[in-house]
């Protein structure tokens, strides 16, 4: 025990050390590179540029490449963002392929919103992350924009984006196939082909992982027998660009996720899995208008089908046991999900002068459906406009800014947003940048319809969440030998009308379900619903973040974030750490590579816990990763990867909740449970690169 404190207490000093002295984020790379030869990137849109440019006039932008991704052993997406992204907290709940909190900048988990190309995955009516069914494999690299985006990306984006982005185009012909297993008998295959066919270019990809994971919690009652969170998912895809002429592209994506994954209960579970459909395509016509004129008008589709099956265990002897008397089927293919379709047009104006100019226009069409909640079939039209100004270098020299105001008309909501960025250049050692601007949150159908008999009654009356959000960051690239850069970034964000559930009270008309509902049977009365609040959510912290690129094949990364999350002055809001670090470096030695990622999670609260429990103090954790990579033949096609995942097997908790009797199933006591993190996993793969 001793030992460990003493490397946390290493990890944290050596990050903020690190990061005062020499940080800064990494530059984003233009193009891959891939196992073996260096490929060229073509076909790129003004859409696929945006993060780029949003970093040019001052936002802040972090990118995962798919180099890392691999050389990492990462299965799904959401280690990649666990383990890389400065400033991002994630804890997922049982493993690869699992639901996850995550934070960035100290932002709640429905402050960010979540695309792949371009496309939002955790849409207007289900705003929880979505991204637990996508595999890493097919990744080209993942963007995350920080501080509010809602000018271009409008709800949901109050803290962030994080956009995948899929494999890119190419004019040569390459691919690469790809096995790996792990010792929670986990199993992969992946694999993808591009290169030019017929007029254009084309990407297939795909890739199955199938594992039999880990007990989930680190309690468990007698009814629950089945305790590993296995998954099983397969992903497949492709896209297809082709020119009209010299002005006119036509591109059009598709790509499809079946999945099957545990549902799992520290209580009464035999049998309990999610079944997942989902699809995600989207066309877009990319024209040069002009030398000064390019249009973007993409058309695109999200469909998401969920059916789940429970099984629970009844215990003998009407639930005291000992021994299962029999099972009960609870729930056989219910039905939730949601489709989003939309057009979204984006026209860039570089006329020449002092300035340039963007404008668009997002039409958005949201529906959904659930049959555990009673939300009944949904739909929802937002249409906006939006425009930006941005200065050019006839302008001003060593700098740029930008301005811009989106105005956006929904169901019951109207609502108007602005954004100002801005960076300059002082000396080739010294930078400055800033973002400022507002965002907004639209209320989720759960907390608008919800009409759940055991714990929610939504509200069509709630108004949206509105943000207003300011990052300011200086930073540096200095050369003495080593490439050394840096950034320190100051952050701040205030969200009023805040959304939040709460309990009936009858003595309270104000929270009175009774008075507020009385329609409803007089079952629901005694549960709680959802409300706009008085009281802002206010975050208030600081990014310390640095790179060093020694020249002989090692490159050191740092950051420390420090992030007080609450409403008005209270505590810190729960499932947030006040405080995060991430260290890493790597050696390349052309051959042959290793790597080291170390996550450090200052201390977390849980919710107040039912049953006298309260508030449930956890966190405190460290993580690190080992990995290496060899090429076993000369041209270096052939590649073997191992990482240890949690080489130190830290046992640590990403969550905690409470786990109550059932009368007649299990009447055991009470007791609190811990959504386990990954024990100590080794992941080994061979790839052959063509």
């Amino acid at each position: 025990m001793l030992k460990v404190t003493h490397d946390r207490a290493m990890l944290v000093c050596g990050a903020s050390l690190l990061a005062v002295c020499i940080g800064a984020p990494a530059a984003l790379a233009q193009g891959p590179t891939d196992d073996g030869d260096r490929v060229v990137i073509v076909g790129v849109t003004i859409e696929e540029t945006l993060p780029q440019e949003l970093e040019k006039y001052g936002s802040d932008l972090e990118v995962v490449t798919s180099e890392e991704i691999r050389n990492n052993v990462y299965v799904d997406a959401q280690q990649a963002l666990q383990m890389k992204v400065p400033g991002l907290f994630v804890a997922t709940r049982g493993g690869p392929f699992s639901y996850m909190d995550i934070s960035l900048q100290g932002s709640r988990t429905q402050d960010m919103l979540l695309l792949v190309d371009g496309v939002r995955i955790n849409n207007r009516l289900y705003s929880t992350t979505m991204s637990d069914t996508l595999p890493a494999s097919m990744i080209e690299r993942i963007e995350v924009l920080k501080g509010g985006q809602g000018l271009y990306y409008g709800t949901q984006s109050a803290a962030g984006v994080i956009n995948f982005v899929t494999r890119g185009y190419t004019d040569g012909f390459n691919g690469l196939v790809n096995v790996g297993a792990d010792t929670n008998d986990g199993r992969h295959l992946d694999g993808y082909v591009r290169g030019k066919a017929g007029p254009g270019n084309y990407v297939v990809f795909a890739s199955h992982d199938k594992g039999d994971g880990f007990e989930t919690y680190d309690a468990f009652a007698p009814s629950t027998t089945d305790r590993n969170r296995s998954y099983d998912v397969l992903n497949y895809g492709g896209k297809y660009r082709f020119e009209l002429g010299d002005r006119i592209a036509i591109d059009a994506r598709y790509q499809h996720t079946d999945a099957a994954v545990d549902n799992t209960n520290p209580r009464l579970i035999a049998y309990s899995v999610n079944e997942r459909d989902e699809d995600i395509a989207s066309i877009a016509v990319d024209i040069e208008a002009a030398d000064w004129a390019q249009v973007l008008v993409k058309g695109y589709w999200h469909d998401w089908d969920s059916n789940y099956t429970t099984i629970r265990n009844q215990l003998a002897n009407g639930g005291a046991g000992p021994g299962i008397a029999g099972q009960v089927t609870t729930d056989l293919n219910t039905f939730w999900g949601f489709e989003d379709k939309g057009i979204n047009a984006l026209v860039k104006l570089t006329p020449g002068g002092l300035f340039e100019y963007l404008v668009g226009y997002d039409f958005q069409q949201y529906s959904g459906k659930d049959d555990v909640l009673l939300i009944a079939e949904q739909e929802e039209d937002v249409h906006a406009f939006f425009g930006q100004l941005r200065s050019t270098d006839d302008f001003i020299k060593n700098g740029a800014f930008a301005i811009g105001v989106r105005h956006s008309e929904g169901t019951g909501s109207s609502l108007t947003v602005w954004n100002a960025s801005a960076r300059y250049d002082f000396t080739p050692w010294l930078y400055a940048n800033g973002n400022i601007g507002t965002s907004f949150l639209l209320p989720t159908a759960e907390q608008l319809y919800a009409i759940d008999p055991f714990s929610t009654l939504g509200n069509p009356n709630l108004e949206a969440e509105e943000a207003e959000n300011l990052n300011i960051g200086l930073g540096g690239d200095i050369d003495i030998g080593p490439a050394l850069s840096w950034q320190a970034t100051w952050f701040s964000r205030d969200i009023d009308n805040r959304i939040q559930f709460e309990d009936c009270n009858a003595t309270n008309p104000a929270t009175d379900c009774a008075t507020l509902y009385p329609a409803l049977a007089p079952s629901f009365f005694n549960e709680g619903f959802y409300r706009n609040l008085p009281g802002a959510v206010e975050v208030r912290g600081f990014e310390l973040f640095g790179a060093a690129e020694f020249r002989n094949g090692f490159t050191a990364v740092a950051s420390y974030t420090d992030a007080e999350s609450n409403v008005e002055g209270g505590a810190q809001l729960a499932r947030l750490p006040r405080t995060l670090a991430k260290l890493g470096g790597s050696y390349d030695a052309g051959q042959w590579g290793a790597d080291l990622s170390a996550l450090w999670v200052g201390e977390l609260q849980s919710t107040s816990l039912t049953g006298g429990v309260g508030v449930v103090d956890y966190g405190d954790y460290m993580v690190i990763d080992l990995a290496a990579h060899v090429f076993i033949d000369a041209d270096q096609k052939h590649k073997l990867t191992a990482r240890l995942e949690n080489a130190l097997d830290e046992e640590y908790r990403t969550s905690v909740g409470r786990s109550a009797p059932s009368a007649g199933f299990d009447t055991t006591p009470a007791f609190v449970f811990g959504f386990r993190g990954v024990p100590q996993t080794l992941r080994v793969s061979y790839s052959y690169a063509f």
